[in-house]
């Protein structure tokens, strides 16, 4: 049975540009991917998710949508057509109408960005390795280089600084490359909060940025590796019209 439309989180992104996240509703599978998994690459039947991703591409009217094989890296890939071979890459640009750039995440956060006057778009899939490598930075850099004069950027639901615990030495290491993401339990132990990390440099950069603060490990409509261990991925999209 085909998925149910997909209800989106907006992403609140500017100039007309369709942009949103995506929770487990409006699709279907067995625990533990219940729920609408976008991710082909967890154990789940590639039919059902192929039908998700379909769903996805139709609720914000894209002619196709394009995901990359993410190695929590900070290469950005450049998009002008649909790749024959998927790209490893963390994050995505594209400045072509129609063609949306979609990331998945199950705790990293998904970071979708714009310039609508320059007609250009990304993606980026910022966990902790990413954050340090700069994937955020990097991606900001790529749009520029390609015109945009106006980037603006939203991220959407990620494990909170809580819940993401970490060893000390680890949290030492993420903080001496972003102070911003140190963070602590809630419980009082190390942490990093790879949010407020990424919304640090990307205020660095001069990118205005919204958020949709709702953590990953907390809600339970939403796919959490940490909390579940074998589980779906929910993803963020983007397309200029």
């Amino acid at each position: 049975m085909p998925p149910s439309s997909v209800p989106l989180l907006d992403a609140a992104l500017p100039g007309g540009v369709r942009a949103g996240f995506t929770t487990r509703a409006g699709g279907r599978g067995p625990a533990p991917y219940d729920g609408l998994n976008l991710g082909d690459h967890v154990g789940d039947d590639p039919a059902r998710v192929a039908a998700h991703r379909e769903a996805l591409r139709a609720a914000v009217g894209a002619d196709a949508l394009v995901l990359a094989r993410q190695v929590h890296g900070a290469d950005v890939v450049h998009v002008d057509r649909v790749p024959a071979e998927v790209p490893e890459a963390d994050a995505l640009v594209t400045g072509v109408r129609g063609l949306a750039l979609a990331v998945l995440v199950a705790d990293c956060v998904p970071v979708l960005l714009c310039d609508a006057e320059a007609g250009l778009v990304a993606v980026a899939h910022a966990g902790r390795p990413g954050l340090v490598a700069g994937v955020v930075p990097a991606v900001v850099a790529a749009l520029r280089a390609r015109g945009a004069r106006d980037v603006r950027a939203s991220l959407g639901p990620s494990i909170c600084g809580g819940c993401y615990e970490v060893p000390p030495a680890m949290a030492d290491d993420v903080a001496a490359h972003v102070p911003a993401a140190r963070a602590r339990t809630t419980w009082g132990t190390s942490a990093v909060d790879v949010a407020a990390g990424v919304l640090a440099q990307l205020a660095q950069a001069g990118v205005p940025a919204s958020r949709v603060s709702r953590c990953t490990a907390e809600h339970d409509d939403l796919f959490s590796y940490r909390r579940d261990g074998r589980t779906g991925r929910t993803g963020g999209v983007v397309v200029l019209p």
